[in-house]
């Protein structure tokens, strides 16, 4: 099953399923096969564990889950499969995220939009480094087009601009800092 998952082979998965094979099997790192196919984005794979009951808040060594790695990934069509199996969007990982927070570090703008436009997660969840998506997008991101994006769309779904990191910097704060122009309009117009 977990050598399925990694190559996303989903007729393999099926058959395997169809025997009585666990869905929810293990490897050395506590991934089940669910996780090793939203890892690799091997979405017909995932879409036959989901549909044979598979676990999509299982947790792995490094707290990951198969949802949360869609954050990492930026996988729109995984993150759709997922959603059927109505993952809890308030799981954290190891760096107390929701996973719209690594998405937005890593310019997964499309993501982004299609997350806080179709779920309830958090908007403005802080982790454990007291930042917010915002603040991530900002202080991690390197202020191009996919980041601006990012930024404004998390300001248009109703992202607070004032939240500020652990130092009481905000995320306009930053982007004055670090030179990004755009964003910091964007953030600027979203202050006013």
């Amino acid at each position: 099953m977990l050598n399925a998952a990694g190559t996303g082979d989903a007729d393999k998965i099926a058959l395997l399923v169809e025997a009585g094979a666990n869905v929810e099997t293990r490897d050395a790192r506590e991934r089940t096969p669910l996780l090793i196919a939203a890892t690799d984005d091997h979405v017909a794979a995932a879409r036959v564990l989901v549909g044979a009951g598979a676990d999509p808040d299982a947790l792995d060594v490094r707290h990951d889950t198969p949802w949360l790695v869609t954050g990492v990934t930026g996988s729109i069509p995984m993150a759709q499969v997922l959603l059927t199996a109505s993952p809890d969007l308030t799981i954290r990982n190891r760096f107390g995220g929701v996973s719209h927070i690594p998405a937005s570090e890593r310019g997964h703008a499309d993501y982004v939009a299609f997350v806080v436009q179709s779920t309830d997660i958090a908007i403005d969840h802080v982790n454990d480094l007291g930042w917010t998506a915002l603040l991530e997008a900002v202080i991690l991101g390197r202020g191009t087009e996919p980041w601006q994006r990012i930024v404004d769309t998390l300001v248009k779904n109703g992202a607070d601009v004032s939240i500020a990191d652990r130092d009481g910097i905000t995320a306009l704060q930053h982007a004055r800092r670090l030179g990004f122009t755009e964003i910091a309009g964007i953030l600027d117009r979203a202050s006013s």
